[in-house]
């Protein structure tokens, strides 16, 4: 476990003797509740089921099953590179937390190297891998979604769409530098359920690739395999970068309820002129707004599509504010200010996008090597952004685990910090291993062990 140093006194108090002796501890032992609910929710066992393993089986050392776990468990637990294995190579409960092997056996077993898991990434990013691994999120989404209510789907959901951009460092293939960031940049998709915060969709793209690019095929693929995974009517909620014509048009044949903002140009300006006036009387000293039904056809549309035009008035404001709305959502079932009122909750979207790249610290690092084209090496990065989500779900699961349980709401930094980061001292005897909690597991352990049995796998 380590040599051996000299003991180590420091000068604030004499009485206080440190020293690193080797024995068997750990800051992350919230590592195994972790993979308690990974394993409940199946999919490393479905995605070892359908990956393609390239690899000759007389030189396998570690599975799929242990590398997938490798990055996910590391990566929920904010250990983020690749090279942080070698950091807790001699770590005990990551030992246990992430071999297929039971009893003392993963004490005794080296763990996976760096050059190891990018190997993983670059098998996994392969075509006859990257659809399963794209498949594995939706699974786990899917558990989450169904898991923690008694096993019932959901039947109406909200797919928020947006950009995620994210810095890279150096020159990897396919990032570009990006005027509005300062800086190299990946211009991926991200999909997640509003009512819930669950991921359930990443797509990279180039770092010069505009808003909406892909969009057009991507969501309405994403649609339908939600639609087919939980039986839910799905209704997408997307910004003004995709609401162009490829973007409507892909979604209205497939009939697709969606709702979008537009962007400001002329001929809305002139459209709304009319209805830019304020009432008569003195204004009141708290804003106000109103909304109207219209219809608006853009040069670029074949037909009319139905808008709704939001006018705010702020105190202390000469002008009127405005914006529009476009949505194929029926009148009568979504009047104007229901319209709104949907859009609004863009916010609570948003809010679990940022704390993707803030608690996750999401970076996209392979880079050219050897022949490696463009293409494999944003296959990789595809692969790594696809893993960083399979960390938030999994943590995201035991987020709103806590939240039921002790009626309060939590971060995943904050999760992380107090509930997971727990020191812990292993005890090995007669081949059984004993983990001693630290007292900080006393609080909200108790909490999250008593609903974990409820995270059951699909069926």
């Amino acid at each position: 476990m380590g040599e051996s140093l000299s003991p180590w006194t420091p000068s604030c108090n004499g009485s206080i003797r440190v020293e690193l002796s080797g024995h068997r501890t750990t800051s992350d032992s919230g590592a195994l509740l972790l993979r308690e609910a990974l394993d409940n929710s199946g999919v490393i066992a479905a995605l070892e089921d359908h990956l393609v393993d390239h690899r000759d089986p007389d030189r396998v050392r570690h599975s799929l099953a242990s590398q997938l776990r490798t990055l996910v468990l590391q990566r929920s637990m904010g250990w983020i590179d690749l090279s942080d294995t070698d950091t807790l190579r001699r770590d005990p409960l990551w030992q246990l937390a992430c071999s297929d092997a039971r009893g003392t056996t993963p004490l005794a077993q080296d763990r996976p190297s760096q050059a190891t898991l990018s190997r993983l990434l670059t098998c996994l990013g392969r075509d006859d891998n990257i659809d399963t691994v794209h498949e594995g999120l939706l699974r786990l989404a899917i558990w989450r979604l169904t898991s923690l209510n008694g096993g019932e789907r959901p039947k109406h959901l909200t797919l928020d769409i947006d950009g995620l951009p994210i810095e890279v460092h150096g020159h990897q293939g396919g990032s570009a530098f990006h005027g509005l960031y300062g800086t190299r940049i990946y211009s991926p998709l991200v999909a997640s359920v509003a009512e819930t915060g669950d991921m359930v969709g990443g797509l990279l793209r180039e770092g010069n690739a505009g808003p909406a690019e892909s969009a057009d095929t991507w969501i309405p693929h994403l649609v339908r395999r939600l639609n087919e995974s939980t039986g839910a009517k799905v209704k997408v909620r997307i910004d003004a970068g995709f609401t162009g014509n490829d973007t409507l048009e892909a979604l209205e044949e497939r009939n697709i309820e969606y709702l979008g903002r537009l962007r400001s140009n002329t001929s809305l300006q002139r459209l709304a002129a009319p209805y830019l006036k304020r009432p008569r009387g003195r204004p009141p000293e708290q804003p106000r707004e109103w909304c109207h039904d219209l219809e608006y056809q853009a040069d670029a549309w074949p037909s009319p599509r139905r808008v709704v035009l939001v006018v705010q008035e702020r105190p202390d404001d000469l002008l009127l504010h405005a914006f529009f709305l476009v949505t194929n959502l029926s009148q009568f079932d979504w009047p104007p200010e229901k319209i709104l009122a949907l859009y609004r909750k863009r916010g609570s979207a948003e809010a679990h996008m940022g704390e993707v790249k803030s608690s996750l610290d999401v970076h996209l690092s392979s880079t050219d090597r050897g022949a490696s084209s463009v293409q494999d090496v944003m296959a990789r990065n595809e692969v790594s952004l696809l893993l960083s989500l399979y960390a938030y779900q999994v943590l995201h699961g035991l987020r709103c685990l806590l939240e039921q349980q002790t009626r309060q709401g939590w971060s995943l930094r904050r999760m992380r910090e107090q509930v997971l980061k727990v020191a812990a001292t292993l005890a090995v005897h007669a081949r059984r291993i004993t983990v001693h909690l630290g007292d900080a597991a006393d609080k909200w352990w108790p909490s999250l062990l008593k609903g974990l049995p409820r995270l059951t796998a699909l069926t």
